[in-house]
């Protein structure tokens, strides 16, 4: 087959291909996270926060409602931790740092 008649690529295919070169696949991978945040956390916990970011060493930065809810979701990180690394193959979040949302 000649160059002009080669088959068009997937977009999805081609995107992966700019991400992969570019070397941030892993990366955007990673800030995957932010949109699936409900689905890993749940309802009651996706109600009282908001994903915010996440920095390249592995900090994910979520706004929470109030203080109470910061100091109990403290203590359940490490479960949150394991919920949101269970995918394979994607970078980990190290740690889950809470802000009060303000405003």
């Amino acid at each position: 087959m000649s160059p002009a008649k080669k088959k068009p690529a997937a977009l999805g295919d081609v995107l992966a291909g700019v991400l992969q070169k570019a070397g941030i696949a892993a990366r955007v991978e990673q800030a995957g996270i932010i949109p699936e945040w409900a689905a890993l956390v749940g309802e009651q916990i996706a109600r009282v926060t908001e994903p915010q970011s996440i920095a390249a060493d592995g900090t994910l930065f979520v706004h929470v409602t109030t203080n109470a809810w910061m100091m109990e979701l403290s203590l359940m990180e490490p479960e949150l931790l394991r919920a949101l690394n269970a995918k394979p193959g994607r970078i980990a979040v190290k740690k889950i740092r809470w802000l009060i949302r303000r405003g």
